[in-house]
């Protein structure tokens, strides 16, 4: 399945999308950033007192302190606002080129953008390079760079894990160089947008969950490590129909160091997307319902020829109930279970055709 984006002004606007593991809502962020003043450690405010054997790192409350303060002068060069007609949002210096890594959401259908870096010097001018709404990532490059531009180190999706410490950075409601902090809630999140228009947008696989704020304006900024390593775009943030769609405090979602490297590479080497790493079943369908009208499947409207679908013998009007081990009750179902796959991986799907149940074993197809 084959998801997207589409955004109105995310200035001041959450837009609400759904995961496959709550029943909350959750809604997109834009940018955060966090302020470049460092301060005196205590050791240096205490050079004079005995010397003792120094604490292990992040040990105590200073030593915290002063990681935080490294960090935010390391990283927040890196980042950087981005100002289009209909949004505000952040983004990253990817390299030394001036090319930037944001939101697919952030750029919407504009072409030319107002960046504000951290060395000052005013707004400069930069242009899409391209767009990936699938993964919700996207690449602009500045028309000139300016000296000092300093690119972002990036770290390893395979080793963050639940309970580190990470900053979130951008410019959260056109606050630029704001900084929040939190923890790395969960990962392996596949989560499902939706679009201004209340529609399906984006389905994301293997989100980093967070407790650090994300705001509008956050989207396409930095999720960093204490090692002062980009290991997540921060994307979306969480709300709770409960509370009537307004903010739920602590749950956010950022798009994996690893996807965003992957996308961004092949825009900057290719000015597109050549290989998505994306699993597709090569169908197009719509959510039915039983007798009781609740959601029980995806019935096929439309197979690619040649596809994975095409290739297993499904064909339209079949009603898919489950890819591998997870149930199918609607559109946005099939595309979290996608999502949570590779191309090339064989998978066994379940379908009604006729009444009749029925098993088809599919190699996975590449958006």
């Amino acid at each position: 399945m084959d998801g997207s984006v589409t955004r109105g002004r995310v200035r001041r606007l959450l837009l609400p999308v759904s995961a496959a593991f709550a029943a909350a809502a959750l809604l997109a962020g834009c940018s955060g950033s966090g302020s470049d003043a460092a301060h005196s450690s205590p050791a240096q405010a205490n050079a004079a007192a005995p010397k003792q054997a120094e604490a292990p790192r992040r040990a105590d409350g200073n030593g915290l302190q002063a990681d935080y303060e490294r960090v935010i002068k390391d990283v927040l060069p890196s980042v950087v606002q981005i100002d289009a007609a209909n949004s505000l949002g952040s983004g990253i210096v990817y390299d030394a080129q001036g090319h930037i890594v944001t939101n697919a959401h952030v750029v919407g259908s504009e072409n030319t953008f107002k960046v504000s870096t951290a060395t000052g010097g005013g707004a400069i001018v930069a242009k899409l390079v391209a767009a990936y709404p699938e993964q919700d990532l996207a690449v602009i490059k500045l028309d000139s760079v300016p000296n000092g531009l300093k690119p972002a180190r990036f770290g390893d999706s395979s080793k963050v894990a639940m309970g580190q410490i990470v900053l979130a950075m951008g410019s959260p409601l056109g606050l630029s160089s704001s900084v929040t902090q939190g923890i790395v809630s969960a990962t392996g999140r596949t989560v499902t947008e939706s679009s201004a228009g209340g529609g399906t947008g984006a389905t994301i696989g293997n989100m980093v969950q967070t407790s650090a704020a994300i705001n509008p304006g956050n989207s396409g900024g930095a999720l960093v490590n204490l090692d002062s390593e980009i290991i997540g775009i921060p994307t979306l943030a969480a709300t709770d129909p409960d509370m009537g769609g307004s903010a739920a405090p602590g749950i956010g979602f950022a798009i994996p160091v690893s996807m965003v490297k992957t996308v961004a590479d092949q825009i900057v080497k290719s000015g597109k997307v050549t290989d998505s790493g994306r699993a597709a079943l090569g169908v197009t369908g719509r959510t039915v319902v039983d007798s009781n009208y609740q959601p029980a499947g995806v019935a096929i409207v439309e197979v690619k020829r040649g596809g994975a679908a095409d290739k297993a013998g499904l064909r339209a009007g079949d009603v898919l109930t489950r890819l591998g081990d997870t149930d199918i009750v609607t559109i946005t179902s099939l595309s979290e279970a996608l999502a949570a796959d590779k191309p090339g991986q064989t998978v066994q799907v379940t379908y009604t055709r006729g009444g009749s149940a029925k098993t088809a074993q599919v190699t996975l197809g590449e958006i």
